[in-house]
Parts: structure tokens; sequence; C-alpha cells
């Protein structure tokens, strides 16, 4: 809290400034959104069968000002429900345009993985309630860092190629527990062709990642100390090699709208299981109101090798197999819904998602009604 204070007070210190002659421009989204499950087992996306009023809804604010010369600043203040709507500074760049095709930002950035990854909070830039959770699951999205963004035509298509270089620090869930990570020598980029109707997008980045799961840290220090160093190695997060790759399109024509997405993400030497997944989603405008159908595929298989050759009496096995296969995961989610534009900057949309784990066996419907608004 003390540093998030300490950066809100130097920004407003900066644009209160008597020096201070650029001009300050704010604009905000928000999302108002509610949502239950409709069995008392179920549990989907942070819903359960109480209806729920935080769990996705979120205000955001964004200051950009033009200095000059070529040169801006961005910030951006997120406030989520699901975290009791405390904000955060998601975005903190500069921006430098050195030519009409090439610019560069330094600072506090989204990495662009998915093609929505720029509007990722931003619901009312897409049509359903919530992006693919399916896809969309990185634990995290941003980095401290710089990235190179270069646009271009190329006959009668845009060309975007967006490099990235930097690090994340900060927490993310390990198998439900928050848990302290580093993300190190983050490189990578993606690049989009896009006309009047049709885009297309190619993503890869790389890391060395390091997590430090408090939780398993006793049996990492027990499968030492009976002499299976290598099992512990290949548990942890100590360094590994991680890769992102993604193959997005979408279609936007004659009211038509479809967009598809497949990732894959690997992660050397973890009990991190093999991520592959896809969505398919299909829907017509008719007027301002837009019915949708979309299918998603979360395919994780776990890391069994890992535990393979621990004999069978070694009473340490039987909780590193539950480690390894509480990554596994088999997921079918199909999704319809509506979007209502009832006006220029708000939309009103309602979606049902039916969600069946084939691990587990747990079938999930959810229900969840919104508003989405940019201002």
């Amino acid at each position: 809290m003390m540093k998030k204070a300490l950066v809100a007070s130097s920004i407003a210190a900066l644009l209160a400034a008597p020096w201070a002659q650029a001009e300050v421009s704010i604009n905000g989204f928000a999302s108002v959104k509610a949502g239950m499950t409709t069995g008392s087992d179920e549990t989907l996306f942070g819903y359960t069968d109480d209806i729920d009023f935080e769990n996705e809804s979120l205000f955001a604010v964004q200051l950009s000002s033009d200095l000059g010369d070529k040169l801006s600043v961005t910030a951006q203040l997120l406030a989520k429900g699901a975290n009791d709507f405390d904000a955060d500074f998601a975005w903190a760049f500069l921006s430098y345009q050195f030519t009409d095709n090439l610019r560069v930002n330094a600072g506090r950035l989204r990495i662009p993985f998915y093609k929505y990854s720029d509007y990722l909070d931003v619901g009312f830039a897409y049509d359903w309630i919530r992006t693919p959770r399916a896809v969309y699951d990185v634990e995290f999205d941003t980095m401290d860092g710089v990235s190179l963004y270069h646009s271009q035509m190329i006959g009668d298509w845009t060309s975007s190629i967006q490099l990235v270089a930097g690090a994340f620090d900060g927490e993310i869930k390990v198998n439900g527990v928050d848990s302290k990570s580093e993300a190190q020598d983050i490189l990578g980029g993606s690049w989009e062709l896009s006309n009047d109707w049709l885009n297309a997008r190619i993503a890869y980045f790389q890391a060395d990642l390091t997590i430090d799961a408090i939780a398993l840290n006793p049996l990492l220090a027990a499968l030492k100390q009976f002499g299976f160093a290598p099992v512990a190695s290949n548990l942890a997060f100590d360094s590994d090699s991680g890769t992102f790759f993604g193959l997005g399109f979408g279609i936007d024509r004659n009211d038509w709208v479809v967009n598809a997405e497949y990732t894959e993400i690997r992660v050397d030497n973890t009990f991190m299981a093999d991520r592959d997944a896809y969505y398919f989603s299909v829907g017509h405008r008719f007027g301002a109101v837009t019915p949708f159908v979309s299918y998603e595929k979360d395919d994780d298989a776990p890391q069994r090798q890992i535990y393979a050759n621990l004999p069978n009496q070694l009473p340490l096995k039987p909780v590193v197999v539950g480690v390894v296969e509480q990554q596994y995961s088999d997921m079918d989610t199909w999704n319809v819904g509506v979007r209502y534009d009832f006006h220029p900057s708000a939309a009103l949309k309602a979606q049902y998602s039916m969600a069946d784990e084939a691990v587990t066996n747990q079938k999930s419907n959810l229900l969840t009604v919104g508003v989405d608004l940019v201002f």
C-alpha cells in the first residue's frame, strides 16, 4: 500500500506542478456484473450458487498526456471487485513515437499474449461477458520493461508487429495458493495482419520462471533427504524455461462475427502441466443485438514422468502424485449469450455457461448478467 501511495502522490505532484503545461486526457471503463451457478455444489469462474456482484466487476481510469516532441505518458488505475476494489497501477509507461510507423513504450506494460490482451479488462471491446477462460489463463499479464511497436501497410493489409523485453515480479496462484513469483528475461512478440474484415495473429514468448511455492517446501526438503533430489528439482520452479505460443484469427463481415484462438504453454522441469487450449466463437448482429455461441477446450496434461520411477513403498510418493495430478484438467465449456448495445458507450450482456470437467466428472452451469461501459 505504501508503494502505491508513493506512486500515486508522485504522479499527482507531477500533474500539479506549475511548470507542467501538458494537457491531461482522462477516460475510463467499468463493468458491473452479477452471476451465480445453478447448483449448490457447483463452482465456476469464481462463482457459487450465491449471487455475487463483485467477482467480475471492475472500474478503471486512464490518464494520458502528450508531452510534445513525440513523447507521451500513460497510466491506468484498475480496481477489481475480486480484490475488494483495491486500486493498482495496471499500466504506467512512457511512449516515444520515432516515426509514424514506429513507437517504443517503457514502463509497466501489458504482455500481448492474446488477441484481446490490450483490452483484456475492457468488456465493452468484445461480445462475451468474459474472455474465454480456457485460453486466457496465464497467471500474469503485465511486465516491467520495453516494447517496440511497428505498423505498416502491405498492399490492402495492415501489418502490426510488437516486440517485448522485460520481467515480472509479483504473486501468482500455484494450485490455488498465492506464491511469490518471478519471470526473468521475458522475450518475444506478436504479429498481426488485418484488412477490412479479416485478421490473423501469431505470438511467441519465453521467460525463466521462479516460484516460491511455500506449501511445497517441506515436500521438496523431504525428497532431498530421502535421496530423490532430481525429483525435487523437477517439481520446483527455479529459473525454469517457459514458453507461450498462440495463434488466432477473426472475421467481421456481413454482420457475422467469428473469433478463434489456440495456445500452448510449456514450462520445463516443473510440475506444471503441458497446457493446450482453444476456443471458437460465432455471433451475428441484428442491429443493436448480437447473440453468440462459443466453445472452449482446456486440455492440461500432467507431468507423470516426475513420479513414474518413485518406488511404491516410498511414503512421499502419494504426495508427489497428488501435486502432479492436481494440474490435470480436461474441460469443455459451451457458452450462449447476447449483447445489447443500448447506448453508444454501454452494452448490456447475458451469458449462460455450461462446463464439464472430465477429470473430476464435475458439471457446472453459470448464469452471468452485466453492463460494460466506456467513458
